[in-house]
């Protein structure tokens, strides 16, 4: 599969997953990819916790009890240290973003499917620290998102996108 065919293909799906599991080798590639991201000062900031203990997913689950999150049987939390350069620069969510977006992009063009869901995350933290006890992170990491991964039961399909004339502009943006 080519990358525009990769990225035409890569949709976000919410539905439920085959009971099927992913081998260590195709999450080991999935992460590999989202290592070699561009980061800032090459600080990669990233990391991820693979979860395919069914007693932890079922945990997950009952926080965000989505039908992709019951069903996964990986569930891939992303995390993200923050590192201060000089000058206060700080890359964090830039380098989470693009570590994220080419985990997604492999997860495509392996053959499974995904959702990164990062506002649900967001919201259930804020109630309580429940992610944080769950996945026994460091006070230094934050947890960003959790992305289930399986083979798909349904299409997956991307939903419409604007009109490249909408969102390009040449030389000015008038």
């Amino acid at each position: 599969m080519d990358f525009f065919n990769v990225v035409e293909r890569r949709g976000s799906y919410r539905e439920e997953f085959a009971q099927e599991a992913v081998p260590k080798e195709t999450i080991e590639k999935m992460v590999s990819a989202a290592q070699k991201a561009p980061s800032g000062y090459n600080g990669q900031t990233t990391s991820f916790i693979a979860i395919t203990e069914a007693g932890l997913r079922q945990k997950i689950s009952g926080i965000l009890p989505t039908p992709a999150v019951k069903t996964a049987p990986l569930l891939l939390a992303v995390i993200t240290e923050k590192i201060v350069y000089h000058d206060d620069l700080v890359f964090e969510m830039q380098n989470y973003g693009a570590a994220t977006e080419n985990l997604m992009l492999a997860i495509t063009d392996l053959g499974y499917a995904g959702v990164w869901m990062d506002g649900d995350t967001e919201l259930a933290d804020r109630k309580s620290q429940t992610f944080e006890k769950l996945l026994k992170l460091p006070e230094k990491y934050t947890l960003r998102a959790i992305i289930p991964v399986g083979k798909p039961l349904k299409e997956v399909t991307q939903k419409p996108k604007k009109e490249l004339s909408a969102i390009l502009h040449w030389q000015t943006f008038e």
